[in-house]
């Protein structure tokens, strides 16, 4: 374990004041929400504390002086740490401020009291008028948008529960479940911290008739037995607007065409858009279809269920 006066780079006979002011530096510029994602800062930070946590109080200090305890105090089970709910020498306190003497317990306790806004460990520094700068949290919202607001992109207004308005830009080819981030548009700061971030879930709604797959749209179009058998130009919905499609003659039901370039954008290029024929007869069969299928069926025989071995 480190010696904490290492730790906090006083000399073993630092006052009071000394050592107090060495440790307000150090958390300063090495607290997690001032280094978010930096690991070796948190674990400094971490001994930083359990050093100030030592040589902060009188009698542990004068205990691990005269070498009755090491710098975690481990031959103890558990401490009852006091915490300041008033300054002043007539300060109240705070006795159920409780957690083990493993380094790790007492980082995460700290931390966990301040998020549940139980506790706050760092009040000296409010005592003082010198309250740390923290970044205030994200605050969390969903946004629900049409499958060609996902596909094209689209500027879509939030009102957020505090009664402030937002727009936010939904970039093209936007995915469901996809989260975009404002920055600075979440919970304030705390003590002049920056404000934190709004995180806005995109949730697309399903469409009556289109289909998502990667960046490529579906689509299955009805199209009639002529336009099948004799082939045709039939007009198609896609998210960019109506286009003229050539349906080949002899098209069968599950036959896939192919509109390049009409899919969802990805990078500079976009998907396709991918047309099932589905072959529809009419509502009724008049007796002219009737007749003419019969005649056509007894002068051109042909059998589609020999390869499934039922013929």
């Amino acid at each position: 374990m480190d010696d904490p006066y290492k730790v906090l780079g006083v000399a073993r006979d630092a006052t009071k004041d000394q050592i107090k002011s060495a440790y307000r530096k150090l958390a300063r510029s090495l607290h997690p929400d001032l280094n978010p994602g930096n690991k070796a800062s948190e674990e400094k930070f971490k001994k930083v504390s359990v050093a100030y946590d030592l040589l902060g109080d009188a009698a542990k200090r004068a205990r691990f002086d005269a070498g009755e305890i090491d710098a975690t105090g481990a031959e103890r089970a558990r401490h009852s740490y006091r915490n300041y709910a008033e300054g002043g020498a007539g300060g109240k306190y705070n006795e159920n401020f409780h957690f083990g003497s493993n380094a790790d317990d007492i980082f995460a306790e700290l931390l966990r009291r301040r998020s549940k806004g139980r506790d706050k460990p760092w009040s000296f520094f409010e005592q003082e008028g010198d309250e740390l700068p923290l970044k205030g949290a994200d605050a969390q919202y969903s946004l629900k948008i049409t499958l060609p607001e996902a596909v094209m992109g689209a500027t879509k207004r939030i009102t957020l529960p505090i009664g402030k308005s937002l727009d936010v830009k939904v970039p093209p080819g936007s995915k469901d479940g996809a989260t975009l981030r404002l920055k600075g548009q979440g919970n304030p700061g705390r003590a002049g911290g920056p404000a934190g971030d709004a995180l806005i879930e995109l949730k697309v709604a399903p469409h009556p008739f289109f289909t998502r797959i990667g960046n490529d749209i579906l689509i299955t179009l009805p199209v009639t037995l002529p336009e099948a058998a004799l082939g045709a130009k039939v007009t198609v919905p896609t998210i960019d607007g109506k286009v003229t499609l050539s349906i080949p003659p002899g098209s069968n039901s599950a036959t896939v065409l192919r509109l390049k370039g009409k899919g969802a954008p990805a990078g500079k290029t976009r998907g396709d858009q991918l047309v099932t024929l589905s072959v529809m007869l009419p509502d009724s069969i008049d007796s002219d279809l009737a007749d003419f299928l019969r005649g056509w069926a007894e002068r051109h025989p042909y059998d589609l269920r020999t390869r499934l071995g039922m013929s």
